[in-house]
């Protein structure tokens, strides 16, 4: 065997020129379909990580994923709201460490407004436990002598342009079109580093001024014949009547389950907790489809890098006959021929994969960095998972199977074939 394996490999090198072709396409098919197996599995736990850190997520009674889609990715609109007091009464639990209340419905030129608290970037996480940081400024204040102060997200303030000390006007609802609190101008005081969540698409301001800015608004549209001035606001109780949302986060993970029920079961108002991670594999489900559409075309192309490997050896038979011949004359056997071929494929075929996870790693080396601020995506340079290896170990058990096709026709030739001169 070790002589036969020894062949091959000498074999291989002697038509080196020809086999890299196919060895460079096994490779490029093996990166391709390890890296859509990479990114999925990064994606999807990206995306349940999109509030790292956040044990419950307390909204209206409505579904879970409903819940998670407007108050975490500000997509849709709520049911309904919380009654401020609920929210304290919540907030009051023993076993709650920190509620972060959210205020949503009013946007900026179509990036969503979120109303909260500075406890907001002290809290919310993201990717593996990162926490908030700004590029730029640094957060709201709490007071009501700075109520119209606004902190960007780093998608708002690149694509828009703006810098500290610029000033903003909110609109009404999520429409571009939506009318404008134009009498009530916000200044930029913070610019936050890119997350690749939500939040870099979000504008985000104090409680106080989402109650601000509707002093003087019912229904969804301004009063008529009441302005309340800027300077003025100051002078009325702005604190808020009702929040969208809340962000929960427990002193002990093992009390999930207790306060989730406690909060579902809330006398004061129909209520809904529910647990990000469980939401959101619920939400990714709906995924599933796209997912293995992408890995069967990956699957595809290493299939055709592989078709190609046979076609390479088969085509290289009719070059090798005179040689295999030769073999056979100094006692080798067809069963010796037929291992020589097979092996020779494997090993090009287990070259190519070792190249293709080279090829990965260096990519998310260079890519890590990009996919986490453009799109969210935290890659990690790891070894493989178990589901990478069972590809990599159905990519090598392809990559044998094809070689029995040229190590068949060998042994399909007989000695008399080889020796004999073709015109």
């Amino acid at each position: 065997m070790k002589a036969i394996l020894w062949l091959a490999l000498k074999s291989a090198w002697a038509r080196r020129l020809t086999l890299s072709i196919a060895l460079v396409a096994i490779a490029l098919a093996s990166a391709l379909l390890l890296a859509v197996e990479r990114v999925r599995s990064d994606a999807r736990e990206s995306f349940a990580q999109s509030i790292s850190g956040v044990d419950l997520v307390v909204g209206a009674r409505t579904g879970g994923v409903q819940l998670m889609l407007y108050a975490v990715f500000h997509a849709g609109a709520a049911t309904n709201n919380i009654r401020w007091e609920s929210f304290e009464a919540i907030a009051a639990h023993p076993a709650i460490a920190w509620a972060v209340p959210l205020s949503l419905g009013d946007a900026h030129r179509g990036f969503p407004v979120v109303g909260t608290t500075p406890d907001y970037f002290a809290h919310v996480r993201y990717a593996d436990g990162r926490p908030l940081s700004f590029s730029h400024g640094r957060p709201f204040a709490s007071t009501t002598e700075a109520v119209f102060e606004a902190v960007l997200g780093h998608e708002v303030a690149r694509q828009l342009g703006y810098r500290l000390g610029e000033h903003i006007t909110l609109s009404h609802g999520l429409s571009e079109l939506g009318p404008e609190h134009a009498d009530k101008p916000f200044t930029v005081v913070g610019i936050l580093a890119p997350t690749g969540t939500p939040v870099d698409r979000s504008v985000h301001v104090s409680l106080e001024a989402i109650s601000a800015i509707h002093l003087d608004w019912a229904g969804g549209a301004p009063l008529p014949g009441l302005a309340i001035p800027a300077e003025y606001v100051r002078k009325f109780d702005l604190k808020p009547k009702e929040i969208t949302a809340a962000l929960i986060g427990l002193h002990n993970r093992t009390e999930v389950f207790r306060v989730q029920r406690s909060i579902n079961a809330f006398r004061g108002e129909p209520l809904a907790a529910v647990m990000p991670g469980v939401a959101l594999d619920e939400l990714w489900q709906t995924l599933g489809v796209v997912e293995n559409a992408f890995l069967a075309i990956s699957a595809l192309v290493v299939a055709v890098g592989l078709a190609g490997l046979t076609a390479t050896l088969l085509a290289g038979l009719n070059e090798r006959r005179r040689e295999l011949a030769i073999l056979r004359s100094l006692g080798a056997g067809p069963r010796e021929l037929f291992l020589m071929l097979s092996l020779e494929g494997l090993a090009i075929t287990a070259l190519g994969v070792l190249l293709g996870l080279l090829l990965l790693m260096l990519g998310i080396l260079l890519w890590a960095p990009l996919a986490q601020a453009q799109f969210g995506i935290h890659l990690t340079l790891r070894p493989p998972e178990a589901r990478e290896a069972w590809l990599i170990a159905a990519i090598l058990a392809t990559g044998l199977l094809a070689s029995l096709v040229p190590g068949w026709r060998a042994w399909r030739m007989s000695l008399a074939d080889g020796l004999t001169p073709r015109n």
